[in-house]
């Protein structure tokens, strides 16, 4: 399935469930009565995850009119912000990071891997419909490159196994877990070091 199919994905209706009204009306205590607009970024995450990772057109007009807002001012702010979907993309949305620290250390076997198990196109869905993948600037997890991030989690010291083995794991619908694959905790060396004859992690 293609992304292009998008204007055929668009929901005619759209308003958060019992349980994002509540969240919203916390988001609002945080800013000033007469200044909700400012609640317009947490309340496009919202909508992305009650509609499976995606912001569709209705969603925008719910929000503009939850905050008194024009309708154009949310879509300027979702349209600028990459971390906000405005295509389906899937349940398991991979994010291959391919700025110089990973791309020395691998990041092109991971966009391989991706073509060969995914998709051949980025923002292309996959067969089974439930993952989809891009190529994206910098994660911020340079210590620990390549690395990939599959919704809100870090999949972090990777190479062709690994990504093989966390690829088919999405494909199967049972992801493994987020982190270091070389077992790195944080962002400390990979092997213990020796300082003034102590051992440190």
């Amino acid at each position: 399935m293609s992304l292009k199919k998008v204007h055929d994905e668009q929901p005619k209706e759209f308003k958060f469930s019992n349980e994002n009204s509540k969240k919203a009306e916390e988001i609002l205590k945080k800013y000033p009565e007469n200044n909700k607009k400012s609640a317009v970024m947490p309340f496009l995450y919202l909508a992305q995850r009650q509609n499976n990772n995606w912001i569709p057109l209705a969603a925008m007009k719910y929000i503009a009119n939850f905050l008194s807002m024009p309708y154009i001012s949310v879509y300027e702010v979702a349209t600028f912000y990459t971390m906000y979907n405005l295509a389906p993309v899937g349940k398991h949305f991979i994010q291959v990071c391919t700025t110089t620290p990973c791309l020395i250390r691998g990041a092109d076997k991971i966009v391989k891997l991706c073509k060969e198990k995914i998709s051949p196109k980025q923002n292309e869905l996959s067969k089974s419909g439930n993952c989809s993948w891009m190529e994206v600037e910098c994660l911020g997890a340079c210590v620990s490159a390549p690395m990939i991030q599959i919704n809100d989690d870090y999949y972090e010291d990777l190479d062709e196994k690994s990504t093989k083995n966390i690829l088919d794991s999405l494909i199967e619908d049972k992801p493994l877990k987020p982190g270091s694959y070389r077992g790195r905790a944080n962002t400390s060396p990979e092997k213990k070091q020796t300082i003034n004859g102590e051992n440190h992690a």
